[in-house]
């Protein structure tokens, strides 16, 4: 949504809070200048939070703080502050502190000007500024000093007045406050109830304040063209060349909505621009400010702004649009792998075409989904980040679209690794009376760890500089790629394996790119075979919130589950169980927690990685398969 407030346009994106939409989380932080992060004054930082926290790092997202729900039974202001210390490795500085808490929550006192303010009328639109009153003097000062303390050490100036015991002006604080936070130094803290709208007018003051303009952020970096790696970079300025980045897509009939951050020049309805990663031309028929669902058309739109606009045709999320003659190629944005997956049929027969149609318009609009036939079940299979992911995916189906389905159960995204370095040959040699095939191959396959983003998979040429023509080499390599979907042992991907070509032999007459196709494809699997591959599993980072009467419980029922509990701490009556624990073992959790501790436990979960299975769990895994008798 698009907002005026104090003169100024506010572009607003409202993100999921849940774990298995981080997607939405990604691309908004990719395009946004900074963010609001909004915690939970009963449980502090969650593990949302700390996901969240780490994409805004990535990004360099200069950001503030609000805690919410001050009016909720357990909220506890300073514990949720020195939780975003402790557990984000942030630096959190109070510029509001609340007036009581829970039931008594009244309102809020303001550090910076130092009155009491309070919301009162319909909706707490009415805001009124007090003194503050004599009983809580002491703690408005003891916290106002613990402000001007740090913002003097980010100040020589302001360090000066400190020493020499003098306060500092209204002016000055709000222009020190501005300086670390847009730094990325320092998160000014806010609080309230946003239900109640207490604390949210002075809060959207704050994003004016202290949040950066497009114009406060560096110049936007790139690389001229996907072949030409020279660095560009972009001003936020209608006199640069036009430059975009497509970060959300939205499917509509009878167009789709392509979400746009312009980041240089102006984009015109009417116009058509340069996609730079397709390297072919898409015309922009209308552009749009966006109210939620409602539209109001432009003619014209200026650096920094968010729009929406129709007509593009093979634009996908993370492309960039640009000016023709000035190329420039932004950074991509990187989304997780999907770690859960189900069967999906249509009710109906006649249904079949459409639903496989709906689900590319859905994997076009989420990265984070995908859909795959297999072709040993004959089933379709969809894919995603969690349980309510592929809920919400298949309510979308049905009520969106009108295709009415059938789901399986779910399936886990498991994965396949080697342990060890191995050598094999392939030898593909067939005579069939005219030309014949020729192809002999030596690889050497080994595990690596890639680096955050970068491909799981590396291959390497060796071989004598005479023994294989170029285009030999390559076709090995594609021979290679070929076998990474399936793997070895149950058909899943193959991650994180090195190949180098060793050596290989050529007929002047009989060898052929198909033939070393097929060598190097049998040189891998026969290596691989050799190397200990292993099946591994995604291991999820649980968090669980429980009254200490049922902690005991929890912890039995997440030991029977292979969970590894690595941490535990106290907020006030409840523990907080932190716990790394494998996806397949935590289908329908929700329903047991809620059994063991009488609805009173909370929790959330988010992928943290992929780990080798127990050897046991591995051989059920493939005696389920049909892979061990």
């Amino acid at each position: 949504v698009t907002c005026p407030w104090r003169d100024h346009a506010l572009n607003l994106i409202d993100t999921p809070g849940h774990v298995d939409f981080t997607a939405e989380v990604e691309r908004s932080l990719r395009v946004l200048d900074g963010a609001i992060v909004v915690f939970d004054a009963k449980e502090g930082v969650e593990a949302q939070s700390e996901t969240v926290w780490r994409q805004a790092d990535h990004y360099h997202v200069p950001r503030i703080c609000f805690i919410n729900k001050m009016d909720k039974i357990g909220a506890d202001f300073e514990a949720s502050v020195a939780s975003i210390s402790k557990r984000l490795d942030g630096h959190p500085l109070a510029v509001q502190i609340p007036i009581g808490a829970e039931s008594t929550f009244e309102g809020l006192i303001d550090l910076v000007t130092m009155k009491v303010v309070r919301f009162t009328g319909p909706q707490g639109a009415v805001v009124r500024e007090e003194e503050i009153p004599e009983a809580l003097q002491d703690e408005a000062k003891r916290w106002r000093h613990d402000l001007e303390e740090k913002l003097a050490e980010t100040d020589d100036g302001l360090m000066h007045k400190y020493l020499e015991g003098q306060s500092m002006g209204e002016a000055e604080i709000r222009a020190a406050l501005r300086k670390v936070t847009v730094s990325g130094k320092m998160q000014p803290v806010f609080c309230g109830s946003s239900l109640k709208n207490v604390g949210v007018q002075r809060l959207l003051d704050a994003v004016i304040d202290y949040l950066p303009s497009p114009l406060d952020r560096p110049p936007v970096e790139g690389v001229k063209s996907i072949k030409d790696a020279t660095k560009v970079s972009r001003k936020p300025s209608k006199a640069e060349p036009f430059a975009a980045v497509v970060f959300k897509i939205v499917a509509e009939k009878p167009l789709d909505l392509y979400y746009l951050r312009i980041y240089s020049g102006s984009l015109k309805s009417g116009s058509r621009v340069f996609n730079s990663n397709t390297e072919g031309k898409e015309n922009i028929s209308r552009v749009f400010r966006m109210f939620a669902k409602r539209r109001e058309q432009l003619d014209e739109a200026m650096p920094g702004d968010i729009v929406a606009c129709v007509g593009l045709k093979d634009a996908l999320t993370g492309h960039t649009l640009c000016d023709a003659k000035e190329t420039v190629v932004l950074e991509r944005i990187e989304f997780p792998v999907p770690v859960i997956s189900v069967s999906i049929e249509p009710k109906n027969s006649r249904d079949k075409e459409t639903l496989l149609e709906t689900l590319a318009k859905l994997a076009r609009q989420d990265p984070t989904f995908k859909h795959k036939y297999d072709p040993e079940t004959g089933q379709l299979i969809i894919s995603g980040m969690g349980e309510l992911h592929l809920e919400v995916l298949t309510y979308k189906l049905e009520h969106d679209f009108g295709v009415p389905v059938t789901v399986g159960r779910p399936l886990v995204a498991y994965r396949e690794a080697i342990t060890s370095k191995a050598e094999a040959e392939g030898r593909f040699i067939r005579q069939t009376g005219g030309q014949g095939m020729y192809g002999v191959v030596k690889l050497r396959v080994e595990p690596f760890a890639p680096e955050k983003g970068a491909p799981h998979f590396e291959f390497y040429n060796e071989a004598p500089g005479d023994s294989l023509k170029r285009e030999y080499i390559s076709a090995v390599e594609r021979g290679v790629r070929d076998c990474l979907p399936m793997g070895v042992l149950a058909g899943y991907e193959l991650l994180n394996v090195r190949a180098t070509l060793l050596d290989g032999k050529e007929h002047e007459v009989d060898s052929s790119e198909l033939a070393f196709e097929n060598a190097g494809r049998l040189a891998f699997e026969a290596a691989v075979k050799e190397a200990g591959p292993v099946m591994l599993e995604p291991i999820m980072k649980l968090i669980v919130s429980v009254p200490e009467d049922y902690f005991g419980a929890v912890t039995g029922d997440l030991g029977a589950r292979r969970g590894m509990i690595t941490e535990t701490e106290h907020r006030r009556t409840t523990r907080v169980i932190h716990a790394e624990v494998a996806l397949s073992e935590m289908f329908q959790y929700a329903t047991k927690l809620r059994t063991l501790t009488q609805g009173r436990a909370t929790w959330s979960m988010e992928p943290l990685k992929y780990q080798a299975m127990p050897p046991t769990k591995q051989k059920e895994l493939l005696r389920l398969h049909g892979y061990v008798d």
